[in-house]
């Protein structure tokens, strides 16, 4: 009988005059009082007089507001309506043998009032009072079998739907959360592919517009040419966060390792990389582009080094990516961009070290499926240089 309360309720809207404005209530609490019209046609067959009309009008005038009053009265307390509602039928039981629906009333009341064996107890109650009353009172056998047959009978459905609407309520908070969770999750990730994004594009722009400044009057035709570079990156860029908007943000490996090229060499930056060819699946490549893109922005920003080294390499578990700097290095914790790096990379099952002894180390391991178990048994971190025997490549 209870109105639940669920998610995406309208509180401010009442649908139905005397009813919660809950959306699992609607209009059903009428139909249920189908059952009070015998206790109302009943006197009609025994002739009944005028008081007895007058006291039946009075006792569904008790009736309703109790009735109604147990869709917005939950917990414990709607025991007390239960009670009253089987009082009724316990005062008119003597002389309208159809006060029994009062008695179902109450047994359908009590479905909540906490957990399903403090109900049955009240059921059980309303059904050992019923029986001994009927007993005591030689009552009509109508009142006694409609009330005892159907009081745990209602009294079981009203359980079993109370306990299956309240699971209902907990999947629909349980989904709630779920959608507060992933929406948080794709703003996060939106943060983190736009700073990917454009912490690194705009990094470049900024060195090759100092660089063309600088160029302006010694070398006018440089500057041009770095000037139209910084069109053409600003044309890329615009273009990868259209892409990144689409949820399609990595350009690839061979891209991002030309892009990576280009910024180091705008920064004054020796680049070595020594790049063996790997199988990865889409996401790992865009994980791998985006960890290469923020590696030598950060680099590029605040490394303050001279030369960086990249080694993309076949692992017995899969790849890795090492990427090293000659430059200030440092123990402070991971920024908003490493966080990034680190939360994708761990997403795919696969790890990310940092080591900034000497210069900055960042290595990247990528479990893939079907990797090549003759490799290496372990990973080299020491030393740069490829131990693949496949044929690597080197850009300076």
């Amino acid at each position: 009988m209870k109105a639940e309360f669920m998610p995406g309720d309208i509180a401010a809207v009442r649908k139905y005059p005397f009813l919660p404005p809950s959306r699992h209530v609607g209009w059903l609490p009428y139909v249920w009082l189908i059952y009070l019209m015998n206790f109302v046609i009943e006197p009609a067959f025994g002739h009944a007089s005028a008081l007895e009309w007058v006291l039946t009008g009075l006792g569904v005038l008790a009736f309703l507001p109790l009735y109604f009053l147990g869709y917005w009265i939950c917990g414990h307390r709607s025991a007390w309506l239960a009670s009253g509602m089987w009082l009724l039928g316990a005062l008119f039981a003597h002389w309208n043998p159809a006060a029994s629906c009062f008695v179902i009333y109450a047994a359908a009341c009590v479905h909540d009032v906490g957990e399903p064996k403090v109900a049955w107890r009240w059921i059980g109650a309303f059904f050992g009072l019923t029986a001994l009353q009927s007993w005591v009172m030689h009552l009509s056998p109508y009142y006694w079998t409609v009330a005892l047959c159907f009081t745990p009978l209602v009294g079981a459905v009203m359980i079993d739907l109370h306990r299956k609407r309240k699971m209902d309520c907990r999947l629909e908070l349980a989904q709630d959360e779920i959608d507060r969770l992933a929406r948080i999750a794709e703003r996060e990730r939106i943060a983190r592919d736009l700073h990917d994004l454009l912490g690194h594009t705009l990094s470049v722009i900024v060195l090759k517009s100092e660089l063309a400044s600088k160029l302006a009057e010694t070398d006018p035709p440089r500057a041009a040419q770095e000037i139209r570079d910084v069109e053409r990156i600003s044309r890329e860029a615009l273009t990868e966060v259209r892409a990144a908007v689409r949820g399609y943000h990595s350009v690839g490996l061979d891209a991002e390792l030309e892009h990576a090229r280009e910024a180091l060499t705008a920064a004054g930056i020796e680049f070595d990389s020594k790049v063996e060819p790997v199988t990865v699946s889409a996401s790992q490549e865009s994980v791998l582009a985006l960890a290469i893109r923020e590696a030598v922005t950060n680099v590029v920003r605040h490394a303050g080094a001279k030369s960086c080294q990249l080694a993309l390499r076949c692992r017995y578990f899969g790849c890795e990516l090492e990427i090293a700097d000659d430059g200030r290095g440092g123990s402070d914790p991971d920024g908003f961009g490493l966080s990034g790096m680190r939360e994708r990379v761990e997403t795919l099952g696969g790890t990310l070290e940092r080591d900034g002894s000497e210069g900055m180390r960042l290595i990247l391991r990528l479990p893939v499926p079907g990797a090549n178990r003759n490799a290496a048994s372990g990973p080299a971190v020491s030393g740069m240089p490829a131990t693949g025997t496949q044929a690597s490549e080197t850009h300076r």
